[in-house]
């Protein structure tokens, strides 16, 4: 496999750094992109992590490295790819590239096509992301789709990224609040037989939905179900509204452009049988006690701020446990790292479950949970109210039915996942250029037109792009476009590291807008005369290589890339 220029300046630094034995464990060295032109189109920060190993000012190393690095690129014919290479304070080696350079990335766009962007960054590493996991209780809220939205793309990041990637739905399909849920649904099933005397339950879920349910139970059984003690039909309510439920949040799901490898049921395969072994392997390992009756994990052994109880004084088993046996089978399965999407109630979670990874003898590294900060939808400039209990919200369902799928998922990601989200469905629903989904929408969508322009002019956009000389591309606005290009895959790097997608919304935007810009500027179809088609045929060979990255990263976010708008 021929290396890029990028794999070569990698390769050559870590060679020279284990020839002058400057580390024994040379460890990932990053090529980053300077925020600011002046420091380069690349930045090599390795000498200040070498700099204690080798107990030499980080300036030293760079300079040394810098110099060596000239020799060895140049040996392998890499002289005419690099403009210069300078060294600042305190030891960051910034790497300029020539026209040459910039060419040729521009080539590697069209030659990888739908490709353009992956990487063996995760050296097919084997990863668990659990995410939206919501309970079957009701449809699914606006949080939720925070949590899809992030998920689904950073899933479709990862894996570009070379990792092994599998999406989990954990189905929580037992416990108190499925068995309010059942109470409730009885409750609604009771009213619409006439019962006037049925108590609703103090935590029981209000919603609408649960009518609808209970018309059909008594289209189906009639009035079978209204004389029994609530002991002995409160499981058929229970897992009538369940299955329901979840039923819809698979529709809602699908609808909104987000699948699962795996649909994870505690019930059944979360049994007694593992619990009990889960909690036997802790205790041969001295991690668990008795105290007041019940039964405690010791948990401050790795950090939590206090030591858990897994089973109660009465005997019943606390949340943390079935937890901690449905991580531990997750690494039987044989994922190497887990990674869970979390609201920001499970904030206070973190700690024990990482306890618990590690009393099992896994590193605390080994499980990465991302906090999801709640979304605020805004109507008008007015946050709209939303009660899941109170069933007064606004569905997935009815977000994407009034915005769009494609709005819906770039907005939730547009802010950190660590930051909370103010979405505007005003804005949301705009076909202007105010909207920023349309706004990059509609640049994928103009280089299409282009296309189509020049087709209708006796030019075949796609013919002959080989042969299209691209020194012609000489304006400052080109070569800095085309700089802008060859970010993709770091921006989708940086995601991967981060574990946190929303760089790619202000990467895309950041490249619309400079495309939009170069349009407004220069002329793509720019006359008739020979020279004026070589001109052409550069420029789209140039924009074409706008609509795929654009393409890429769309698709990476389940965000279609019209061709018309």
């Amino acid at each position: 496999m021929t290396l890029s220029l990028r794999e070569k300046i990698v390769a050559a630094a870590r060679q020279i750094i284990i020839e002058n034995a400057w580390s024994r464990d040379v460890g990932h060295i990053g090529l980053e992109n300077p925020k600011e032109k002046k420091f380069g189109d690349w930045s090599l920060n390795v000498a200040m992590r070498l700099a204690k190993e080798c107990k030499r000012p980080p300036l030293d190393i760079a300079r040394a490295l810098a110099e060596q690095l000239v020799i060895k690129l140049t040996a392998e014919g890499c002289a005419d790819s690099i403009a210069g290479i300078d060294v600042k304070a305190p030891g960051f080696i910034n790497i300029f590239l020539s026209p040459k350079a910039l060419y040729d990335m521009l080539r590697s766009i069209k030659a990888e096509g739908d490709n353009f962007g992956r990487s063996r960054l995760g050296k097919g590493q084997k990863v668990l992301l659990e995410f939206v996991s919501a309970n079957p209780t009701g449809p699914l809220s606006i949080a939720h789709a925070r949590q899809a939205a992030v998920g689904d793309t950073l899933a479709n990041i990862l894996d570009f990224c070379g990792y092994a990637v599998s999406r989990e739905y954990y189905i929580n399909d037992e416990g108190n609040q499925i068995r309010n849920l059942g109470l409730s649904l009885r409750v609604r099933y009771l009213e619409l037989l006439g019962h006037t005397d049925v108590e609703f339950p103090e935590n029981g879920y209000k919603g609408d939905y649960l009518y609808d349910m209970a018309k059909k139970i008594i289209a189906e059984k009639g009035d079978a179900f209204a004389q029994n003690e609530i002991e002995e039909i409160l499981p058929f309510f229970s897992a009538y509204a369940a299955d329901e439920i979840l039923g819809g949040i698979r529709e809602e799901l699908a609808a909104f452009g987000v699948g699962f490898d795996q649909w994870y049921s505690q019930k059944h395969h979360i049994t007694r049988e593992r619990i009990d072994a889960v909690i036997a392997a802790l205790r041969e390992r001295g991690y668990i006690y008795e105290q007041e009756g019940a039964t405690w994990f010791r948990s401050t052994d790795f950090g939590d701020d206090k030591d858990r109880v897994i089973i109660k004084s009465d005997g019943l088993f606390t949340y943390l446990t079935p937890d901690i046996a449905y991580h531990k089978l997750k690494f039987e399965r044989g994922f190497d790292r887990l990674i869970n999407i979390w609201g920001p109630d499970h904030h206070g979670y973190i700690n024990r479950l990482k306890a618990s990874v590690c009393a099992l003898g896994y590193t605390r590294d080994a499980l990465e949970v991302i906090i999801i900060q709640l979304a605020t939808l805004f109507r008008d400039g007015n946050p709209v109210k939303m009660s899941t209990r109170a069933g007064e919200y606004i569905t997935l369902q009815e977000l994407v039915q009034e915005v769009g799928k494609d709005a819906a998922r770039f907005f939730f990601l547009m802010r950190r996942c660590d930051s909370q989200l103010e979405f505007d469905l005003e804005l949301a629903k705009k076909k202007t250029m105010e909207n920023p989904v349309y706004y990059i929408q509609y640049a994928h969508a103009r280089v299409c037109g282009i296309f189509e322009a020049v087709r209708k002019a006796g030019f075949d956009p796609e013919a002959g792009q080989a042969e299209a000389d691209l020194s012609i591309l000489q304006e400052t606005e080109a070569l800095e476009l085309i700089r802008k290009l060859n970010c993709f895959s770091d921006v989708l790097a940086g995601c991967s590291v981060t574990l946190d997608p929303q760089g790619i919304t202000t990467y895309l935007r950041e490249l619309a807008g400079e495309f939009h810009a170069y349009y407004n500027k220069f002329r793509i179809l720019t006359g008739d005369t020979p020279d004026d088609w070589k001109v052409t045929r550069a420029r789209v060979f140039l924009i074409a290589g706008v609509r795929q990255v654009l393409r890429n990263g769309m698709r990476l976010m389940g965000v279609q890339a019209p061709e018309s708008m």
